[in-house]
């Protein structure tokens, strides 16, 4: 008799851990599931202000915004960039004033993109600048480029993009993951992160 009442006791046992377990595991997929969202959606747009920022120089040199990574790659390899130089010293009169008095010139020369663009990003590689992260080098951004009208003027835009599905590809929580691409497109939110727009002359991201 004691040693069946202390089987029923190991399985209660046994019965109260799984359920324990189970319930920790439905509190912790949720965490570990937004947990890797955050960490890689980082990672990524880190990448995108990246091309923000190349896309802003271009468009200061050419006039439009790249409609191509190639674009990009070879304005960073071989372009050039204006810097305006001040020659001479003044320390009291407004800098527009020293001009017209010829106390300082202005001398504008070109240095290479390279050397002086995303200088300060650790491990900044340009040949994989159109790679989304955590995609194993399969998956490249969606870039376009184009126009837009505002009154009597066409205005340079461009939009950058890349889908949940393909940067989380990999995740475990899979059924999380089908949720809440389902709810995204209920609501008609794009599923993934954007840079720009198509439609408006911004250079914000959807995240922001």
């Amino acid at each position: 008799m004691k040693g069946k009442r202390l089987i029923i006791q190991l399985l209660l046992l046994i019965a109260v851990v799984f359920l324990g377990y189970m319930v920790y595991a439905s509190v912790m997929e949720p965490v570990k599931y937004q947990t890797t969202i955050d960490r890689r959606q980082k990672v990524i747009i880190n990448k995108l202000l990246n091309i923000k920022e190349l896309q802003i120089e271009f468009k200061n040199k050419y006039g439009n915004y790249a409609g191509t990574f190639d674009s990009l790659k070879n304005f960073y390899l071989y372009g050039k960039m204006p810097v305006v130089l001040k020659v001479g010293t003044n320390d009291t009169l407004s800098e527009e004033r020293a001009l017209a008095l010829k106390l300082i010139s202005r001398d504008t020369s070109f240095i290479s993109v390279r050397d002086t663009l995303l200088k300060g990003v650790k491990n900044f590689n340009i040949e994989t600048i159109d790679i989304v992260p955590f995609t194993d080098g399969k998956v490249k951004f969606e870039l376009n480029s184009g126009f837009v009208d505002r009154g009597n003027f066409k205005v340079s835009v461009f939009e950058v993009t890349c889908l949940m599905a393909d940067y989380l590809k990999d995740i475990e929580q899979k059924e999380l993951l089908d949720n809440q691409l389902i709810q995204m497109k209920n609501a008609e939110k794009f599923p993934g992160l954007r840079l720009g727009s198509m439609e408006e002359p911004t250079t914000d991201g959807n995240w922001q």
